[in-house]
């Protein structure tokens, strides 16, 4: 697949878990390094087993031919009494990932999250939803922060994602409204679009000139409907099973690539799995997902 306009990677994710640390627990970060050499993938994000000095990481990066695309950012600009200290470690974050190379911000907003929010406490049942101001702070911060990002040569990209308070289409609509379009731009994830309600294909279209970076990830919809008449939290329908790569779920691809190899989307598109790896091999399910894109293809753009 070496005639695409955008560049494959995976993410650390299907290796070791961020959100349920037993999974993966026990796995190395030089497993995790050689997996992604041995798929012939050149791009991942940072992980939580990845070195955390620069000059170890680069070594390790380097060798094996790998660069590193981004690293998540956690945000909680909904709450204007933060915004200073959050900037402050926004810019910290920009000039890691400048150092490193990087091109986009993995960016997303805490507040109001059962699991992500520091203010809540572990007996609460459901997420926060934002009020008009909390939007607006939330819209400010990032305005600010992408400004930031820009003056690394980064972009900052948002990340909707399942058990936050930007993870419904109407969300999603809402913050790409209220933001800068210089300034802010999308990560369209498959996954959490499916996981939030919305068709991934209209997500694509709709905002297609903000996204500049893209995760791959499927949804099993047998998993999702049990966890929804369970009524379990976001966190749990991980541990259930609920994502898987792409091929492995219900989420149809073709339509996915088809508009992105029409629009000449450039950017990184990133593998993720997000399920225990002792009970779905990470190299082998990437391995498998691969195949499954590939076939999506046509032929002429292999």
């Amino acid at each position: 697949m070496k005639d695409l306009p955008f560049k494959l990677g995976i993410h650390p994710i299907n290796w070791v878990g961020e959100d349920v640390k037993e999974h993966g627990a026990d796995t190395t970060y030089e497993q995790i390094l050689d997996d992604i050499q041995a798929l012939g993938l050149k791009g991942t994000e940072m992980g939580r087993k990845y070195p955390t000095d620069i000059a170890v990481l680069k070594q390790e990066l380097d060798k094996r031919g790998i660069g590193l695309v981004s690293q998540w950012k956690s945000v909680l600009f909904s709450d204007p009494t933060y915004r200073d200290e959050e900037l402050k470690a926004y810019r910290k974050h920009a000039e890691f990932l400048k150092e490193m190379g990087s091109t986009v911000i993995s960016t997303a907003e805490v507040g109001g999250s059962l699991h992500f929010d520091p203010r809540r406490s572990p007996n609460e049942k459901e997420v926060l939803r934002l009020d008009e101001a909390g939007w607006q702070s939330l819209a400010e911060g990032l305005n600010l922060a992408g400004a930031i990002a820009q003056e690394y040569g980064l972009k900052l990209t948002y990340h909707h994602h399942g058990g936050t308070v930007v993870e419904s289409p109407e969300e999603i609509d809402k913050l790409m409204e209220l933001t800068d379009p210089s300034l802010v731009h999308l990560l369209f994830d498959t996954g959490h679009a499916y996981y939030g309600g919305a068709d991934p294909l209209t997500v694509l279209r709709k905002h297609e000139k903000r996204i500049a970076y893209i995760h791959l990830k499927d949804i099993r919809q047998a998993v999702l409907d049990e966890a929804r008449a369970e009524q379990v939290d976001f966190v749990t329908c991980i541990r259930k099973g609920v994502f898987t790569v792409p091929g492995d779920g219900c989420i149809e691809f073709a339509p996915i690539f088809e508009e992105l190899l029409a629009q000449g989307y450039a950017g990184w598109a990133m593998l993720e799995g997000e399920q225990d790896p002792a009970a779905h091999n990470p190299y082998e399910y990437a391995k498998q997902a691969l195949q499954h894109i590939e076939s999506l293809i046509p032929q002429e753009r292999r």
